[in-house]
């Protein structure tokens, strides 16, 4: 059986180098504080904005979330947006997406104050992305995946890496990632021709599909190690899933994430170290 990758120590080993930089802003009189931007209600937002909050609270950050209802309007979600940035008590900003089809993602997107954007929606963060420059901040999720490979000791230098998923959230930020990293990246998406065959020939295998079940045990090979960074709601066992079916792939794999478990937890450190990283790029300017 796979050895199993958990988020939990990567997470604790993150959360307690913040505590201190914590208490050193506290100090200066300043608190870091984070608002949540939620639009609806949907599982998987909820359960990651209850692991920030926690997260938040253990760290010593302030958190409030803003949600609005799903038929919101695009005005209400601009003036939130426009409300987070005016607040110079917000060092950070985390926005749920995708956001409902009716309202403008981009538009909302470029309204964030890139000083508050610390989970890499702006153009300003997927800049120092993608050109591996140091702007902004890394989408928290991408990050994780990092963390958690560097953390259970996997040099990513030459590593034949294969990223299942194009999205601007995971799967294109973490490519440039691992690319920054050495990595030999290979990209591959749903509509692959001959996915399984893509997926095998790596040696490490990150899935952010938003597709169960994409990964079963014919993309896998003896070896390998698994990083499921999908999260799904299965409405029949009632519980959040992830896009490759662990049973099948779990036995033949050298190591892989859980779901629940996994990359999840470590998001939430990455998200509180973002936030207080800003709050103090914001003492910083200040001062300056």
């Amino acid at each position: 059986m796979a050895r199993e990758l958990r988020g939990k120590p990567v997470a604790d080993a993150l959360t307690d180098k913040l505590v201190a930089r914590v208490d050193a802003l506290k100090r200066t009189g300043i608190t870091p504080k984070l608002a949540i931007l939620r639009v609806g209600a949907r599982a998987d937002d909820l359960s990651y904005e209850r692991s920030a909050l926690k997260r938040c609270a253990v760290v010593g950050i302030d958190a409030e979330s803003i949600a609005l209802p799903i038929d919101c309007s695009q005005a209400e979600l601009m003036a939130a947006i426009n409300r987070i940035n005016a607040d110079e008590a917000i060092h950070g900003c985390l926005m749920f997406r995708p956001l409902p089809a009716s309202l403008d993602e981009d538009a909302a997107c470029a309204a964030l104050d890139p000083a508050k954007d610390i989970d890499g929606i702006t153009s300003e963060s997927l800049y120092g992305v993608f050109a591996n420059r140091a702007a902004g901040f890394a989408p928290c999720t991408a990050q994780a995946v990092i963390e958690l490979l560097e953390f259970y000791g996997y040099d990513l230098t030459g590593t034949r890496v294969t990223v299942v998923g194009r999205s601007l959230v995971i799967g294109k930020p973490v490519s440039m990632m691992l690319q920054a990293r050495n990595a030999t990246v290979t990209m591959c998406h749903t509509r692959t021709r001959d996915l399984p065959a893509a997926c095998a020939q790596a040696e490490i295998l990150v899935v952010a599909a938003g597709s169960r079940g994409c990964v079963s045990k014919e993309c896998v090979a003896p070896g390998q190690v698994v990083v499921d960074v999908g999260i799904n709601w299965d409405e029949k066992e009632g519980k959040l899933v992830g896009d490759v079916l662990y049973d099948e792939v779990a036995p033949i794999v050298e190591a892989i994430t859980p779901i629940p478990g996994g990359v999840g937890s470590v998001t939430t450190a990455v998200l509180a170290e973002h936030v207080v990283a800003a709050a103090e790029r914001t003492v910083a300017r200040h001062a300056g």
